[in-house]
């Protein structure tokens, strides 16, 4: 939308960027996800949209503002494919740095996932019983979606504040958060792009059931009818609409992380970021993009 541009966004240089909506038929919308490799029912349709790179402006985005930040916060992981360092280390890193990006009482972070451009199809075809969608590898995300939808959010709030706190005195407000670094050189050839959560207006959203298999379904079964699937775990996927305002950051290094939100209970301020990653063909000698994510949960009492 016009009306959220600045002065200072307007000097961003702008690239175009094929982004990836749900198409605007009615649909089954699900999200199936096994060990590297993730497809979602429902047609979806590239759209060019124009792409603003925030990095010359980084420190003009405020989470309640945006619904984005990037900040700095280096990591003693040496080498985030070594899953037992990540394991031991990582997620007490991210907690604290939460900590000090939003001035959160408690923070409590929930897992971890790799993501990379690189050929995964190998990994496709190993087949592991009981798969965990946590501390994998998956290639990067395909479309614009939020991964909480607001049921989602607001439930994953209460639920994990009383496993990891038990005796704290509540909280009155909670954002669910994604802490997202890349640790390959830039340029990255599929970075992350963010929304402004303000050109989002509502009624382009629709709600996408998280299912974690251990091998696909095929066909009919891809969407025959599950019971209590309104109640499930589920992200928000959009819609095409032209004044969806995106951003991406380039040449992101090591020590740079972006946080950004999949649930604010706070609704007077910017409450939600939808995201996904867009092929950059506007910087040279773009290499495989490796990142890795976080989700979790800062809370104020």
């Amino acid at each position: 939308m016009a009306t959220l541009a600045s002065d200072i966004e307007d000097t961003a240089r702008t690239t175009t960027a094929l982004i990836r909506y749900l198409g605007p038929d009615d649909y089954v919308t699900r999200r199936y996800v096994s060990q590297g490799a993730e497809i979602n029912t429902g047609d979806y349709f590239d759209h060019e949209m124009p792409m603003r790179d925030g990095m010359p402006i980084r420190d003009h985005f405020t989470l309640d503002t945006h619904g984005f930040m990037i900040g700095r916060s280096p990591s003693q992981v040496r080498d985030f494919y070594d899953k037992p360092d990540v394991d031991a280390h990582y997620l007490a890193e991210v907690e604290t740095a939460i900590k000090v990006l939003t001035g959160a009482d408690r923070v409590a972070a929930q897992g971890w996932m790799i993501r990379t451009t690189a050929d995964l199809s190998q990994r496709v075809q190993e087949k592991v019983a009981g798969y965990q969608h946590n501390g994998g590898i998956q290639p990067q995300a395909g479309e614009a979606h939020i991964d909480y939808n607001p049921l989602t959010g607001e439930r994953a709030g209460a639920r994990i504040y009383k496993d990891r706190f038990p005796g704290a005195p509540g909280f009155r407000r909670h954002i669910c958060f994604s802490f997202w670094r890349t640790f390959s050189p830039g340029p990255q050839d599929w970075p992350l792009a963010l929304m402004d959560g303000r050109s989002i207006v509502g009624d382009e959203m629709g709600n996408n059931t998280l299912f974690v298999v251990d091998s696909f379904p095929e066909g009919d079964a891809l969407t025959a009818p599950v019971e209590g699937e309104d109640q499930m775990i589920a992200a928000s996927i959009f819609r095409h609409r032209p004044d969806h305002r995106w951003w991406y950051f380039s040449n992101m290094d090591r020590d740079d992380v972006l946080l950004f939100k999949f649930y604010d209970s706070d609704h007077s301020v910017t409450w939600r970021c939808p995201h996904t990653a867009f092929h950059d063909t506007s910087l040279p000698n773009a290499k495989i993009r490796e990142s890795i994510e976080v989700r979790a949960v800062a809370y104020f009492e």
